[in-house]
């Protein structure tokens, strides 16, 4: 699934407008996976947001799959994200209350799917990062790197066309960040996902396909 950008404005506030994008030209091959880097407040995690269809420009277009975001009513896009793109941000949005297999099997029970397909679907997906014997256990009962793992098994349970992560290694020592980074690339390469990850660091963004360097809203490379 391929991603263009084209000429994209994002600006906050009205008294005091600030412009987090200002003019952004990009383009994501299918199956590619792209690092932006930019230090805090570049307008990197804000380009991801747009690309995601969780935010929209001020001006200009996003389209994902041939098709245009701003085009979408609010239950197509709903439905895009929720079928299409799998999320993984530094902070894990994990449900406290429910096991880590329900956590998983979230998206799926809000797209309606029958129990017993989403706990098979949850059960497979929870295989795959090696948490099968975690999934009765209540989310706050796993470690960091557990957690992670989870979030990259929830995204993954909807088999999506597109991973979109945030500093995914954000909340992580370096060794567990490590074998967090490791299963996503190998899950990346293996089904063929359009991957955009967001990070501040660039031993990680070296081990993308390509990178591109925001600061103050716009790409200062784009290789």
């Amino acid at each position: 699934m391929m991603i263009e950008v084209r000429d994209l404005h994002k600006t906050y506030g009205k008294a005091k407008p600030f412009e987090a994008l200002r003019g952004i030209d990009l383009a994501v091959g299918d199956g590619e996976c792209l690092a932006v880097v930019g230090k805090s407040g570049s307008g990197k995690s804000t380009l991801l947001h747009l690309m995601a269809g969780l935010d929209t420009p001020t001006s200009g277009t996003v389209q994902v799959g041939g098709r245009m975001l701003s085009k979408l009513g609010d239950s197509e896009l709903a439905a895009m994200r929720n079928e299409s793109f799998g999320f993984i941000f530094q902070r894990y949005f994990l449900l406290p209350r429910y096991s880590v297999l329900e956590n998983v099997a979230l998206p799926l029970m809000i797209r309606d799917v029958g129990r017993a397909d989403r706990e098979r679907r949850a059960t497979g997906s929870l295989a795959e990062v090696g948490l099968s014997d975690k999934a009765g256990n209540r989310a706050t009962d796993l470690s960091g790197g557990e957690q992670q793992r989870a979030v990259i098994a929830r995204a993954l349970v909807i088999e999506p066309n597109m991973i979109f992560a945030d500093e995914p290694t954000g909340n992580l020592d370096s060794e567990t960040g490590e074998q967090v980074v490791s299963l996503m690339f190998d899950i990346q390469k293996r089904r063929g996902l359009t991957m955009v990850m967001v990070t501040h660091d660039f031993e990680l963004a070296g081990r993308c396909d390509r990178t591109v360097t925001v600061r103050d809203g716009r790409i200062i490379e784009a290789p």
